[in-house]
């Protein structure tokens, strides 16, 4: 089998092919997990079920079309598929959609966060996992208040989520500043470092019998009777019986010569990496008004998060790092100092619902889809490894394959 992407979808996805029996070859563009899968928070979160089309949010966005520092940023230039799939986003907005897509998105959360330490265990993988929860802070207290909705919708999905008071925060979390409004608690949200999590991967699919080829761009593919029969490089044909797509927010652009048209665009995100310093906070935080996620490990501490449909665009944006620490220097008694390790920015693969794709195409016989996965692809990746894997080894199912399935892009 091949397996096109070595990000933390494609590597999952592989592994969980080998522990079945499968020999199994990985492509991958440039190096595993230099993607989206390593300048990520690596916060596991069925907390984040519900998607971005949430009552608003898409107002919200187009408000702030001349921001550059906007935490959710639409690019104004002209872009017509681009505009194309903002405008399939909006429709999904509606009640119906917007509960299809929650449900989705928590199944494959869910059963991910079930799956995690059972899994790293397996493997021998110490991606440093950690059970602290997750807190989303408010300083403003109005806006703390219009978020009970989003409780209630966590808890129609089965997902444990509270209210915190702001003196009750400001106890649990000494690294804030005072005035903090209050914070909604995510007892069940977990961590772990993403690049150790991407790092161990590769290292258990090799150990396997696994083969990752690195440095491996897609240059296209020789088809005959709706089957792929090889996938070009400039490294040679590569051949496989069966062939599964994860590559992240590259999926639309690999694949244009298929006849197929994956409804995904790149969410550009960023982060912002320092070595450990003291007074760090003890447990991962959203810091809800700027919607930048801080993350605290033994060896590292990082600011991330932002969104940006500026379409394939490469290179950082100095004034969304910069929001980025500026939001820290607002919520944190010790803001990061001194020089950063890193300065990070990746194409997550958004999907034009908000669920990812996964399951085999109706155009090819063998092919398989496992893109889609917005910022979700670390805390969804163990689920959706386990759903492909199935799928193609025709086991029975633990999740309902129905929502994720491609067809319904006519894929």
């Amino acid at each position: 089998m091949l397996v096109l992407g070595a990000g933390v979808i494609g590597l999952a996805c592989a592994l969980e092919l080998l522990n079945r029996g499968a020999r199994v070859r990985v492509l991958e563009q440039a190096v595993p997990g230099a993607g989206a899968s390593h300048g990520n928070c690596g916060t596991i979160t069925p907390s984040h079920a519900p998607p971005l089309t949430a009552p608003g949010t898409i107002l919200r966005a187009l408000r702030s079309l001349g921001r550059v520092d906007a935490p959710l940023r639409i690019d104004p230039r002209p872009d017509l598929a681009r505009w194309r799939w903002l405008f399939g986003l909006a429709t999904q907005a509606r009640p119906q959609s917007f509960w299809r897509a929650s449900r989705a998105r928590a199944a494959l959360l869910t059963r991910s966060r079930e799956l995690f330490p059972s899994w790293l265990a397996g493997a021998a993988i110490d991606a440093g996992w950690q059970e602290p929860g997750l807190l989303l802070v408010f300083r403003d207290a109005r806006a703390l208040a219009a978020e009970r909705h989003y409780i209630e919708t966590l808890h129609r999905l089965d997902i444990p989520a509270r209210m915190l008071a702001g003196d009750e925060v400001e106890a649990r979390e000494p690294a804030l500043t005072t005035g903090v409004a209050g914070a909604i608690e995510h007892v069940g949200d977990a961590v772990l470092r993403p690049e150790r999590l991407v790092a161990g991967l590769a290292a258990r699919v090799q150990a396997l019998g696994g083969v990752i080829d690195t440095g491996v761009r897609v240059e296209g593919f020789d088809c005959a009777d709706r089957r792929i029969v090889a996938v070009r490089s400039g490294h040679g044909r590569f051949t496989g019986d069966q062939i599964v797509l994860a590559l992240g927010a590259w999926s639309p652009l690999v694949v244009r010569d298929l006849g197929l048209r994956i409804p995904v665009q790149p969410g550009k995100g960023y982060s912002i990496t320092w070595d450990a310093q003291a007074g760090a906070p003890r447990a991962p935080l959203v810091l809800k008004e700027r919607s930048v996620c801080v993350t605290a490990w033994p060896d590292g501490f990082r600011l991330g998060s932002t969104m940006e449909f500026a379409g394939w665009n490469e290179g950082l944006n100095p004034p969304r790092l910069a929001a980025l620490q500026r939001a820290a220097a607002e919520y944190l008694k010790v803001p990061p100092t001194g020089g950063p390790r890193e300065q990070w920015w990746g194409w997550r693969p958004m999907s034009r619902d908000e669920v990812p794709l996964v399951g085999p195409s109706g155009r090819w016989r063998n092919l398989w889809l496992a893109t889609g996965h917005g910022m979700l692809g670390v805390s969804m990746c163990a689920a959706t490894a386990e759903l492909v894997a199935q799928q193609m080894s025709r086991e029975p199912l633990t999740l309902d394959a129905a929502p994720y399935d491609p067809a319904r892009f006519a894929l």
